[in-house]
């Protein structure tokens, strides 16, 4: 089984920035992706970022050239840099992690953005 731990919501001015990290860790398990997820009240989840192994990434329009999203794979670590943020931004955070047989979940971290 495979946990992951967020961190680094919280609340910011339209324009600051935040950094979130996801961890993931458990035993006998070989991570391929991993992403960075959001959803806002009364809306669907939408994926933010998505990182491979080989370090490629994709990013929603709504958050490119704004956000970076990095990965650690020796530690198995998610990194999702926000910057220039706008009160759309606004949402519960999810880390993602998928092996080649499984998908796991973070439990969410809250960001809210103030204008």
């Amino acid at each position: 089984q495979v946990q992951l731990v967020e961190s680094g919501g919280g609340l910011v001015q339209a324009g600051g920035s935040l950094r979130l990290s996801c961890a993931a860790s458990g035993n006998g398990f070989s991570i391929n992706t991993m992403a960075w997820y959001r959803q806002a009240p009364g809306k669907q989840r939408e994926l933010v970022a998505i990182i491979f192994v080989s370090g490629g990434a994709n990013y929603h329009d709504s958050v490119k050239g704004r956000f970076t999203i990095s990965r650690d794979n020796a530690k198995n670590t998610v990194f999702l840099q926000m910057t220039s943020l706008k009160p759309e931004d606004t949402a519960v955070y999810y880390c993602n992690a998928n092996s080649r047989y499984a998908t796991y979940w973070g439990q969410g971290t809250q960001v809210t953005v103030s204008s």
